[in-house]
């Protein structure tokens, strides 16, 4: 069965959560700091990735390379990660929470040039409030795009500039949150018969706006973050 054969979740708030993982360590907060994350990636440990994507390799078609910016913005409280939610008429991933991001482009030269341009043109987020710290491990989509997830220290202050044909939305979850498995839930649910796995992260918007629903990739790379930074 191919990527585009699967079906997709249309509603994922919905699908049974089979459980939590209240189980497993919180990242300690000294982890969380500026010079132990810049620590961390300059000298990674030992350690592998739990998630390495929800789509898998076809035969005879090639991927796609990708990049997102994961954005840890440098607020008085803590780290927070930029987010966005993406307009509902897009082709792909419509309506999902996400990271700034999106295809590699012949002129960019690097992964991180991609992660950076589309942070620009999707956020209005400035090159010289950006610090690249790191990467995590691709990671493959459904749609069959191989992702590189960029980690980056963002310093405010900063004015966002949302591209509204791409961005309906732009927040900040705080990291310690994120980094907490206690708020990470496992769905799982058979759709015409083939069973879909994703992990979310719901999280109440402290302006009243309701819950942010992070979900699919976007989740699994932060569990993937999660991984790496309790290794």
């Amino acid at each position: 069965m191919s990527s585009t054969d699967r079906p997709p979740i249309v509603n994922p708030r919905v699908v049974p959560v089979l459980g939590h993982d209240a189980h497993l360590p919180a990242v300690p907060p000294e982890r969380l700091s500026v010079p132990a994350l810049r620590r961390r990636f300059a000298a990674p440990p030992p350690w592998q990735p739990e998630k390495l994507g929800d789509g898998r390799l076809i035969e005879g078609r090639q991927r796609k390379a990708a990049a997102v910016l994961v954005p840890l913005v440098q607020r008085d409280a803590g780290l927070t990660v930029l987010l966005t939610q993406r307009t509902a008429h897009l082709r792909d991933h419509a309506g999902q929470v996400s990271f700034p991001g999106g295809r590699v482009e012949p002129h960019d030269a690097d992964v991180t040039a991609t992660a950076m341009r589309e942070a620009e043109e999707e956020v209005g987020l400035p090159h010289e409030r950006i610090e690249v710290i790191g990467t995590l491990p691709e990671y493959l989509t459904v749609t069959h795009y191989a992702v590189t997830p960029v980690v980056a220290l963002v310093s405010p202050p900063f004015v966002l500039t949302l591209d509204a044909h791409e961005v309906a939305d732009a927040f900040e979850v705080p990291l310690a949150f994120l980094m907490d498995p206690a708020h990470h839930q496992r769905h799982a649910a058979a759709l015409l018969g083939v069973r879909r796995e994703f992990m979310s992260m719901p999280w109440q918007r402290p302006d009243g706006q309701g819950e942010v629903f992070i979900w699919g990739a976007t989740a699994a790379m932060l569990r993937n973050l999660y991984v790496f930074l309790s290794a």
